[in-house]
């Protein structure tokens, strides 16, 4: 019981694993109301337990990011979306395109009932961004890379120097603009964007100089075991992930083949399983001081699992997830997936309240343990 009141960090894979459901659950349905709560929902739960840590600060870059993403569904879609019928809001000058465009415009009227579709499909894309963001904000990359199996190892590094890009570019321009002020230099509009674009582009281009010099000294990318291994290895492991996808798709596809859906969901998870333990043994590298998976990491888990879930079931029943774009009638709030999203809220408080993180100051090519050789505890 000691997981729920000491100070600790959460298991990064927990935070994921909710994170996905969340962002499941905003996959499948277009209600605005329902969106507006899974964003309301992981922005309290990263304001109740981020951490000081530079990758903390990249929830609002990814609401950011979102309404950039918002502004130009609605663009595209008054610009180039096939004509709707409704009141017309706007009228562009409309290009003739040939026969072979049938179905695309170029300008025209921008209709009421299209604007609100676009809406509706852009805050569906901008609350799974949001979803991305808050795992991004409350898990660290560098233990995440730590908890993966040694057969992912490579895979691993790759994806965790992806995803912590936003957070390190957060980090750069944060830095960046208060020493503008202090200089007292501008750090907005025009001015300002081109003093600080060079220093973060320059922070950008060092930053990968060191990380590929800590890598290269880590070894990283040597292999120990013979090629018969990794090629055994490697065809379960991407066996497994070609049966999984298989599976889903025959699992969301009602006119799929029985054989299709459940079967090859199982059969692809267990080669995916057989091949991560294979590439488990042939891996040398050790963990020191490996996170521990407890209650709270269980519970902050099954929470977004839950969101996925209600949702889930609540599609299953009549049209209150996928609207059509009507905007003469209000939303209706389907209890049901309301419910299991707010089920998802539970992590601000059986979250253990995460210790004073020191991470920040780590090298860039701190979070890439050597490979091919055990590492020794200090």
């Amino acid at each position: 019981m000691t997981g729920w009141r000491l100070p600790r960090s959460l298991h990064p894979g927990a935070w994921w694993l909710w994170a996905i459901g969340l962002a499941t659950a905003a996959s499948r349905t277009t209600n605005p109301l329902l969106l507006g709560l899974v964003v309301a929902v992981a922005g309290y739960v990263v304001a109740a337990r981020r951490t000081d840590a530079p990758w903390a600060r990249a929830y609002g870059f990814y609401l950011r990011m979102g309404l950039v993403v918002l502004a130009i569904r609605v663009v595209f879609a008054a610009l180039f979306g096939a004509p709707t019928p409704g009141h017309v809001l706007l009228q562009l000058p409309e290009v003739a395109l040939p026969d072979w465009a049938a179905g695309v415009r170029l300008g025209g009227d921008v209709t009421l009932p299209a604007v609100v579709a676009a809406l509706y499909d852009g805050l569906q894309l901008a609350t799974m961004l949001a979803c991305v963001g808050a795992a991004n904000a409350l898990a660290s990359p560098k233990r995440l890379l730590q908890s993966l199996p040694g057969a992912l190892y490579e895979v691993g590094v790759a994806v965790v120097v992806a995803l912590s890009f936003s957070p390190q570019l957060v980090e750069a321009v944060t830095r960046v603009r208060a020493a503008r002020r202090l200089r007292g230099r501008p750090d907005r509009g025009l001015r300002g964007l081109r003093g600080v674009a060079m220093p973060v582009l320059e922070s950008a281009l060092e930053r990968s100089v060191e990380l590929a010099a800590a890598m290269d000294a880590r070894g990283f990318g040597r292999a120990g075991a013979d090629r018969r291994g990794r090629r055994v290895t490697g065809l379960l492991t991407g066996g497994g992930l070609i049966g999984v996808c298989i599976g889903i798709y025959g699992l969301l596809d009602a006119g799929s083949p029985t054989a299709l859906g459940l079967p090859m969901l199982l059969a692809g998870a267990a080669l995916a399983v057989a091949g991560l333990a294979v590439g488990g043994r042939r891996a040398t590298r050790s963990r020191y001081r490996p996170d521990p998976w407890d209650a709270p990491e269980w519970a902050v888990a099954v929470s977004g699992a839950a969101a996925a879930v209600a949702v889930l079931l609540a599609s299953a029943g009549p049209g209150i997830l996928a609207l059509r774009p009507d905007p003469t009638t209000a939303p209706p709030l389907p209890a049901l997936a309301a419910l299991g999203v707010l089920v998802a809220l539970l992590p601000a408080w059986l979250a253990p309240v995460p210790a004073p993180d020191g991470e920040a100051e780590e090298s860039p090519g701190a979070g890439v343990p050597a490979h091919g050789s055990r590492a020794t505890a200090a």
